[in-house]
């Protein structure tokens, strides 16, 4: 059997937030249970936060109470601060994302409060969700890890200290995110590297954005960091509201398609990911849709991992 490597699909949450127009709650569903019969096992399938800074996300709970349905689905979501994560958990999510920016200037913007400052609120958000009946997995998305469109260069070192703090606050698991997508491979190998050295087992994941198009070298220089979870998004929706600049996450279909054709096993279909597409297009008609698989089509030569 080949080795296995999780891609979890973020485009309902981060490749919505930004889109121009609003999807259709049917319509999300219709394409998230089409990803999922695609083989995709967890979907970060929206956010908790108010709607009137987000509109695209006014229907997550609706929208984790139906993905909730489908068999063998992780339904995760994101909340930036208790009153979202207690939201996320009463519409039955299984996994909460919360994220906590390296960087002082989008931390503030995009949560209003400093780096540790959001570190204390997932501390808080941990001691919550210990005390429901229901298990919940907390994991904490370290943004702007590899940089930062409002104060420039993130030190290494400021990265490994945020992530420190949130293994003491009680994560189950940390992500490092490319929220600009200024990343490089050497940036990777270092960072991983210095988290791995603080924070142990608890990092597991690398969420990337293709901005400079260095996303799926980003993941290979993850994948040879021992790294094998990695967020991504259909057609590459996706990017930051509260960052300026950035750009899609890394194409699903794309990192499918380097992962499998290296023998690492995803449990996804291309074929019958390439089809879901098109209720991507239908939802959200005029939304451009990247990805390079998307345009040239499966090759002939292409062989799935087993």
């Amino acid at each position: 059997m080949s080795e296995w490597v999780t891609v979890c699909e973020v485009g309902p949450r981060d490749g919505l937030q930004i889109a121009h127009g609003i999807m259709p709650t049917a319509a999300k569903t219709r394409w998230i249970a089409a990803m999922a019969a695609a083989g995709l096992r967890e979907i970060e399938v929206g956010s908790f936060v108010p709607p009137k800074l987000i509109p695209q996300m006014a229907d997550t709970a609706q929208v984790v109470q139906a993905a909730r349905t489908i068999p063998g689905l992780l339904v995760a979501a994101l909340a930036p601060n208790l009153k979202g994560a207690q939201n996320a958990y009463a519409a039955g999510a299984a996994r909460v994302t919360v994220p906590v920016s390296v960087s002082e200037g989008h931390s503030r913007s995009n949560t209003n409060r400093a780096p540790m400052e959001q570190v204390a609120e997932v501390g808080r958000i941990a001691a919550w969700l210990a005390e429901q009946p229901r298990r919940v997995i907390l994991e904490a998305g370290c943004a702007t890890s590899f940089g930062c469109s409002i104060d420039g260069e993130v030190p290494t070192a400021a990265v490994a200290k945020v992530a420190e703090g949130l293994a003491r606050a009680g994560v189950d698991t940390i992500a490092l995110a490319d929220t600009v997508g200024w990343g490089n491979p050497a940036m990777v190998h270092e960072r991983v590297r210095a988290v791995r050295a603080a924070v142990g087992d608890k990092l597991q994941k690398l969420h990337l954005h293709d901005t400079l198009g260095l996303g799926l070298a980003n993941a290979l220089a993850g994948l040879e960091e021992g790294i094998r979870a990695f967020d991504s998004a259909l057609a590459g929706l996706g990017g930051c509201p509260f960052a300026p600049g950035a750009a899609g996450n890394i194409v699903t279909e794309d990192l499918v398609f380097l992962l499998e054709s290296m023998g690492l096993a995803t449990g996804v279909s291309l074929p019958e990911l390439l089809a879901t597409r098109e209720l991507l297009a239908a939802g959200l008609p005029g939304e451009p849709l990247r990805g390079a698989l998307g345009r040239a089509g499966l090759p002939k030569t292409f062989h799935p991992a087993r």
